[in-house]
């Protein structure tokens, strides 16, 4: 049961990523106590790298809040509500049975339950999407809504963002919905898709594909081909266009798809640095007729 309004002062908050410290930062700029933080354990980046902490963990050691790895620290944290913000991890009923966790889920639920909304509402070229305050349940993004918020997904923008956008409108949306009170949530609505981690391989562009497909891959971020049996990313091209040539022949800046032609704008050799296609072009001296991922 969530507590009336005026109760909700002292939180626990579980989150991960950068796009959870914003939440937690306006949350605390709101006024309420946030008593202690739950994020992943430290990582070590490369072989010899030293631990790194979570963007929440550093957030909120800079804001001076209490940080552990273990949920179960939170049954001890004295809380009138738990607020959940891509924890990355599933919250057991020991925890739920006895404090009430309210998830933000970046999209208009139950499209796109899980790890990846926001690329995968790119993927499928939604035109809308937006952030939902549910309540958290056991099972996957399954919980009821207490408050949605709706924008369209801009021509040409990429995941990251959108992901910007939402994350502004969803700590909003929370520290709006706990000063006015939550209310009754309302049952999810609606046929369920299901947002998976979005997998390296899954990336690789397949030159064949209609350009527009191709050019929501990119907006993703982090699609690759090869070039001589060497990975190139393509972070950003143009949008698509109608000069026909061979799917994955590159021409100049341009390249073609199955319907059409792309014009890559920014791209990364394996083990080089990003370079405008300008700048890699001209140090590239490729052989005319080259192709992309063959």
């Amino acid at each position: 049961m969530i507590p009336p309004p005026a109760d909700v002062r002292r939180l626990v908050y579980l989150g991960t990523p950068e796009a959870a410290v914003s939440p937690l930062r306006a949350l605390c700029a709101a006024g309420f106590e946030v008593a202690l933080v739950v994020s992943r354990a430290d990582r070590r980046r490369g072989r010899r790298g030293t631990p790194e902490p979570s963007p929440v963990k550093a957030g909120a050691i800079e804001l001076g809040i209490p940080v552990t790895d273990r949920v179960d620290d939170v049954l001890g944290a004295e809380a009138d509500l738990g607020i959940v913000v891509a924890y990355g991890r599933l919250v057991r009923s020991n925890v739920l049975d006895r404090l009430p966790l309210v998830n933000m889920h970046f999209s208009l639920l139950p499209r796109w339950r899980g790890a990846a909304p926001v690329e995968r509402a790119i993927l499928a070229g939604d035109e809308q999407t937006g952030v939902s305050l549910m309540a958290l349940e056991e099972t996957l993004d399954t919980g009821p809504v207490y408050r949605m918020a709706e924008t369209p997904i801009h021509e040409r923008e990429t995941a990251e963002e959108l992901r910007a956008r939402l994350v502004e409108m969803g700590s909003e949306l929370l520290v709006d919905a706990l000063v006015d009170g939550l209310g009754e949530p309302h049952p999810q609505v609606g046929e369920p898709t299901y947002a998976a981690k979005i997998d390296t391989a899954e990336l690789e562009i397949d030159w064949s594909q209609p350009a527009t497909e191709i050019d929501r891959l990119v907006r993703v971020g982090g699609a690759w081909t090869t070039l001589d049996s060497k990975r190139l990313k393509v972070w950003s091209t143009t949008a698509p266009r109608p000069d026909q040539l061979p799917p994955g022949e590159l021409v100049g800046p341009l390249v073609g798809t199955g319907d059409g032609a792309l014009g890559l704008v920014e791209v990364q050799l394996e083990g080089r640095p990003r370079r405008s296609i300008e700048a890699f072009l001209a140090g590239a001296r490729l052989e005319p007729g080259t192709r992309l991922g063959s």
